[in-house]
């Protein structure tokens, strides 16, 4: 579904990006991990278009990209829940959700208000209150909600936990797993490591701008020191 090859992107004349290579196949949740600054919403920025790469290769659904403007990418089917969540803070919660609202796809059960409501009840409960009225998690649903909205072949996930209350991260791990076992791809960016080998079907480590290491959720668990090195605190 999604290939990065050879990916390099710079802010200003500073390189930050270096060969990034990565793929999402359909179906399937995949991480990318790492310390800060190490490269991964840049990554994340450079797939949406957000960021100009200075060379390498975007492909979603076997199609280059990496030339398209950043609404153009989004429409192919990649939704984006960015770090720190982005949300309109002078709309209401149902605002929020319907602003972009599209299924350009023809997917089959298409995400609805409805839907959307059901997956997160919370956000049901405070439809009318203003983005800024609510809570850091049910800003993170809202985020969640919204990119669903778009009805994504790829969700992507910027920090899908960061600075969350331990009750309300559980919370978003398990609307994450209930995604996966419906089918939707998703790429995902955290510091969980625990969750993220329970959830995740393959692993990407990323150390100065390029990927380290690949592999599989048993062969990460299995390896503290590989842990140690590249993701401990």
């Amino acid at each position: 579904m999604l290939r990065v090859r050879e990916l390099t992107a710079f802010y200003g004349a500073s390189q930050a990006l270096f060969g990034m290579e990565l793929a999402v196949d359909a179906g399937e949740v995949v991480t990318l991990m790492g310390r800060n600054g190490m490269g991964k919403t840049t990554t994340v920025n450079a797939i949406m278009g957000l960021l100009p790469q200075r060379s390498g290769v975007v492909e979603f659904e076997g199609a280059r990209v990496d030339q398209l403007p950043s609404f153009r990418i989004a429409r192919l089917g990649l939704g984006l829940v960015p770090e720190g969540r982005q949300i309109f803070p002078n709309l209401s919660v149902r605002e929020n959700l319907v602003a972009s609202a599209a299924n350009r796809t023809s997917r089959g059960n298409p995400w609805t208000l409805e839907r959307a409501f059901g997956f997160f009840p919370r956000l049901a409960e405070r439809q009318r209150n203003l983005g800024n009225q609510l809570s850091g998690g049910e800003q993170q649903m809202l985020a969640i909600g919204r990119a669903l909205m778009t009805n994504p072949k790829l969700l992507i996930l910027d920090e899908a936990t960061e600075g969350l209350a331990p009750l309300i991260r559980q919370e978003i791990w398990s609307c994450l797993d209930r995604l996966k076992r419906e089918g939707q791809a998703i790429l995902v960016i955290d510091k969980s490591v625990g969750a993220l080998i329970g959830l995740a079907d393959r692993h990407h480590i990323v150390e100065k701008g390029r990927v380290v290491w690949t592999g599989t959720s048993t062969a990460l668990a299995r390896d503290s020191e590989l842990q140690h090195r590249y993701l401990g605190v």
